[in-house]
């Protein structure tokens, strides 16, 4: 629901023709510290970590494209402090306006994402492929990417974080810290103190 309400609300922007004066951002796949609060929305590395500890396996849906093997569906996967940075981008330039994707450009596997949330736990990979349901089947998308030129032409030039950097900072320094249990209100304001710290970084 939120993504179909956010892509309603981008097209009423533009028909009203207001992206001359405001900035969507059209988020990929967010992941990192204090979303325990989504609930089954959380990302699959907080999923993963947990069904690490539970059962020492990580399931991921078999792909059903001949072309494509299991764990090799891809998605563009972004540090949710890194989407803090391009949204803290935009907040201090009032004068750019439009919509834009808020995602690193460079798609990555399922199967590398669970690598990498055993390797930061220290552990070998056990990963088991299981079969998806039929409502999900023919609408499944097997590789999203975000086409972040505009993004960079709009002079955003910071590094994203690797996918193995930002799920070895959220596995060592919450998840496995026990800091990952925040109300949200708390939550926003620590993610936006730590975005502001690494823009801050970067400006230096």
């Amino acid at each position: 629901m939120y993504g179909y309400s956010k892509h309603l609300f981008d097209l009423w922007a533009l028909r009203s023709r207001l992206f001359d004066r405001i900035v969507g951002l059209k988020y990929f796949n967010v992941f990192g510290p204090y979303e325990d609060h989504k609930g089954d929305m959380r990302s699959v590395v907080n999923k993963a970590y947990e069904q690490i500890l539970e059962r020492g396996e990580v399931c991921l849906f078999k792909s059903y494209r001949k072309d494509i093997p299991d764990g090799e569906q891809r998605r563009d996967f972004i540090y949710v402090k890194d989407a803090v940075n391009v949204t803290l981008y935009f907040l201090d330039r009032r004068n750019v306006g439009g919509l834009f994707n808020c995602g690193t450009g460079e798609a990555r596997t399922w199967k590398d994402l669970a690598v990498a949330v055993f390797e930061s736990m220290g552990l070998q990979p056990n990963i088991k492929f299981i079969d998806m349901p039929d409502v999900l089947r023919e609408k499944y998308q097997y590789f999203t990417q975000a086409d972040a030129t505009k993004l960079g032409c709009s002079g955003y030039a910071a590094t994203f974080t690797s996918l193995e950097e930002g799920i070895r900072d959220y596995v060592t320094n919450y998840l496995g810290a026990g800091k990952n249990h925040r109300g949200g209100t708390e939550t926003r304001r620590l993610i936006k103190d730590e975005g502001e710290r690494m823009k801050d970084e970067t400006n230096d």
